[in-house]
């Protein structure tokens, strides 16, 4: 597909969408650990699936996604103070590793296509 500007638009706009995404998930998932990292993990498959179907691509998953990607890193970085977002426990690797098999998961499954309605019936 070519990037015409609503295109470009679209994945500009899935690309700041999944900062905020990254950020809550990030919080919610240390919160209410069991109930919290399944939403949050759910939370970004939403919005990875829900961008892939609106521009019809894998461009529209991978957009989010690294929307998501780039807030997750910047919240595990330790400050200089010592403060940190992520422990090292085991539902921090599950949302880091989880998210991002969420979005290789949504980019990389084919969208199903329906063919056009002149090649439906082929006998016709």
């Amino acid at each position: 597909m070519s990037l015409t500007p609503a295109r470009a638009t679209a994945l500009l706009l899935l690309f700041v969408l999944g900062v905020p995404v990254g950020a809550a998930g990030a919080l919610l998932q240390g919160g209410w650990f069991p109930g919290g990292l399944l939403l949050a993990l759910l939370g970004a498959a939403g919005l990875f699936h829900g961008g892939a179907r609106l521009t019809r691509g894998r461009s529209g998953a991978v957009a989010p996604a690294a929307g998501w990607l780039v807030a997750v890193i910047l919240l595990t970085a330790s400050r200089p103070e010592g403060d940190f977002l992520f422990g090292a426990g085991l539902g921090s690797y599950l949302f880091l590793l989880g998210g991002m098999a969420v979005a290789v998961m949504c980019a990389t499954l084919g969208l199903s296509q329906q063919p056009p309605a002149s090649d439906a019936r082929l006998g016709k």
